[in-house]
């Protein structure tokens, strides 16, 4: 099934284009059906695998939730795409795509009850390294628990403060600090100061090469 992407509206106070969120939450919920589905499950089934709710996840298919990208990476890991999967394509992506990203080309995923911006600036053909762009308003984080999984992350804090966490011990990071870790290690991380945080996020997933998949920067809201 061919799912075009989600429709924008124009900004009245500037003249350009934007996301419209209804479309793009409906945008979302088809994509997951179409893998669902492509995976023989039930929604109960699939609620099961990823320890959400029946109803989420029925929610978020008729497009009637804004998922968090806690719930985003349960299924995405569940039904082995790549977060960046969900994302809606660029319009005005091009046949360049396969290895450049222009700035207005980029995925975006807004997530504003949270407090997260996330855009996919790595190219859409599958690799075994994708790159994220993260606003962090003031309090957003990766949720009240540290998770692990296989694979390996690293990034660079642009703008404002970053506090990360690895296995129980807590790191706070400024412009132009960087970091590495094995995803194996507990992690959390934050933004604990009164301004936005930008940051660059980098996934390596330990089963890329078996699955074609990647794991996501995993940032969430419970």
């Amino acid at each position: 099934m061919d799912i075009t992407s989600p429709s924008t509206r124009i900004d009245a106070s500037s003249d350009r284009p934007v996301p419209d969120e209804a479309a793009e939450n409906r945008w979302l919920g088809l994509r997951l059906r179409q893998s669902r589905r492509q995976r023989q499950l039930s929604i109960r089934e699939l609620a099961l695998k990823t320890g959400l709710s029946v109803g989420m996840v029925s929610q978020i298919e008729r497009g009637l939730s804004t998922p968090s990208l806690r719930s985003l990476r349960l299924l995405a890991n569940t039904l082995e795409v790549p977060i960046s999967w969900f994302f809606p394509d660029s319009p005005q992506a091009m046949a360049e795509r396969r290895y450049i990203v222009r700035s207005d080309q980029r995925r975006r995923l807004n997530v504003p009850h949270v407090g997260i911006v996330q855009e996919v600036v790595s190219p859409k053909d599958p690799g075994a390294i994708e790159i994220y762009e993260i606003i962090l308003e003031p309090g957003a984080s990766s949720g009240p628990e540290a998770y692990r999984h296989n694979g390996e992350k690293a990034g660079l804090v642009l703008t404002g403060m970053l506090t990360i966490q690895l296995d129980g011990d807590q790191y706070v990071l400024e412009p132009g600090d960087s970091f590495r870790f094995p995803s194996t290690l507990s992690h959390r991380f934050a933004n604990p100061g009164s301004a936005q945080t930008r940051l660059i996020w980098i996934v390596l997933s330990a089963n890329v090469s078996d699955h074609g998949s990647r794991e996501s920067p995993s940032v969430h809201s419970n």
